[in-house]
């Protein structure tokens, strides 16, 4: 009898099974956007259980448990690992037409070897099973990691952190030492530039505590918004000099709006004085800044990302309670085309526009963001802007399918730089084979359906392309 998640799961033709086998299966992964903990991979940490390895900070599960009635104390609460566990396991049968059904059972298999499925009744061996195997070297966060073939992780990073673990880290592959399980040069960590700290001009309060944070860790005097940008700038370089090659922001909205230097300087001097800007004057600084880190990216040739929709914090009685980012988001309903449309033209319009990849939350956008990519590539690099990956709340079977769509019939699949993890879960990398195995089932069908050639070196080489070389090429790594 075949195990529910088999060999040929998602793949529904012998078409799709050539596919995925000859030409995405056994591919290294480029995790290019993720949230893993740097500290973890520098350590080389041990995980004490599979609560800690599957359930610390996982937003996606908790909202799975809170939905089911399970108390907070078992999600972010003071509840033991094993019971933490125990309630996880007694709602995973509900969660089926969810993606948490497929990516947990897929995760017990790969690393594991569990195939069972995870219930309350079968929970207590599989808790015992998984722990006894999270205890071996080789399930340590960096065993983990080469367990899955993965090549290089982008974590995400503030512009004031110090990076020390990716200097830890680069010099313990540089010289081989033995706190280290990867000795092999196999793994590479890169830090992100993610600048959302920079842009709350919004928030007088939280923008001059990122200020603070940046003093400290630039060692550099901040008087003026002239000032300001030296000392962007400075750390912009000191990620580059670590390897660093993609920028990052996460917006609600995108707004954007220029205004003349003395309107921003001005603007700077006033809430960096305690004073709330008006919402003009808190977009025009923001834009300002963001077009400089903008110039920065295309002055060093990297990549831009922005992800653009999640209204964050949503249920503000429980954020108060527990604190940000534990999984009382949504999704968002803003119109952000025109801004974005200026935003990209003014770049573009001084031949200051870096490789771009634009993330939409709101599924009605997949095609406005398709579009937009489109509209400002123009012939110097392949792919240079994209519609980013289905991202979030989207990046479930329907929804990759969808952005498929969006980008096949609105510009080139073949250009794409394919998936990433967004996780703090070094268990998440399934989420590779999980998108390589809807992308090479996507295209059979198109085969089988007479839409498509069977053409299977051709289709083969897109598959290849989009699940490993177009991020190495893109990325410039």
């Amino acid at each position: 009898m075949k195990t529910f998640i088999n060999e040929d799961f998602l793949l529904q033709s012998d078409t799709a099974k050539q596919l995925y086998f000859n030409y995405a299966a056994d591919l290294p992964i480029i995790d290019y956007h993720n949230h893993l903990p740097a500290q973890d991979v520098a350590n080389n940490r041990q995980f004490a259980n599979i609560s800690e390895a599957w359930l610390e900070d996982d937003h996606y599960k908790w909202r799975a448990m809170r939905a089911m009635g399970i108390n907070e104390k078992y999600c972010t609460g003071n509840a033991s690992a094993k019971e933490k566990f125990m309630q996880w396991a007694k709602i995973v049968p509900y969660t089926i037409g969810n993606p948490l059904y497929h990516w947990t059972h897929m995760e017990l298999q790969q690393p594991f070897g569990i195939k069972e499925i995870l219930t309350a009744q079968s929970a207590d061996a599989i808790y015992q099973q998984t722990n006894e195997l999270l205890a071996q070297s080789e399930f340590s966060s960096q065993g983990l990691l080469k367990q899955r073939k993965v090549e290089i992780i982008c974590t995400t990073d503030d512009p004031a952190d110090s990076l020390n673990n990716h200097q830890a880290f680069a010099q313990q592959q540089a010289h081989g030492c033995q706190n280290t399980y990867i000795k092999d040069n196999s793994l590479t960590m890169l830090p992100t530039f993610r600048l959302d700290s920079l842009l709350a001009t919004d928030n007088v309060a939280q923008f001059n505590k990122s200020l603070d944070r940046l003093i400290q860790s630039s060692d550099q005097f901040i008087s003026t918004y002239q000032d300001f940008l030296c000392v962007i700038e400075s750390r912009h370089q000191h990620f580059h000099d670590l390897g660093c090659r993609l920028s990052d922001i996460g917006l609600s909205q995108f707004q954007f709006s220029l205004a003349n230097p003395k309107k921003v300087d001005d603007a700077f001097a006033l809430i960096r004085s305690g004073l709330a800007l008006t919402a003009e004057q808190a977009i025009e600084l923001s834009s300002d800044i963001l077009i400089f880190v903008s110039q920065l990216n295309a002055k060093k040739g990297w990549v831009q990302q922005l992800h653009i929709g999640a209204l964050r914090d949503a249920n503000s009685k429980k954020v108060s309670a527990l604190g940000h980012g534990k999984g009382f988001d949504t999704i968002g309903g803003y119109d952000n085309t025109l801004a974005l449309r200026n935003y990209l033209d003014h770049l573009a319009g001084n031949q200051q526009l870096a490789k771009t990849i634009l993330y939409n939350l709101n599924p009605a956008d997949n095609e406005i963001f398709s579009t937009m990519a489109g509209t400002f590539n123009e012939g110097d690099i392949q792919g240079k802007v994209q519609h980013g990956a289905a991202w979030w709340f989207l990046d479930q079977k329907e929804g990759i399918e969808s952005h498929f769509r969006s980008i096949s019939s609105l510009g080139l699949l073949s250009c794409f730089v394919g998936m990433l993890t967004d996780s703090r879960s070094f268990l998440s990398f399934s989420r590779h084979e999980y998108f390589r195995r809807i992308l090479c089932n996507y295209l059979a069908h198109d085969v089988e359906q007479g839409l498509l050639p069977k053409d299977l070196p051709l289709l083969g080489e897109i598959i290849s392309n989009i699940s490993y070389h177009n991020a190495k090429k893109y990325f410039n790594f």
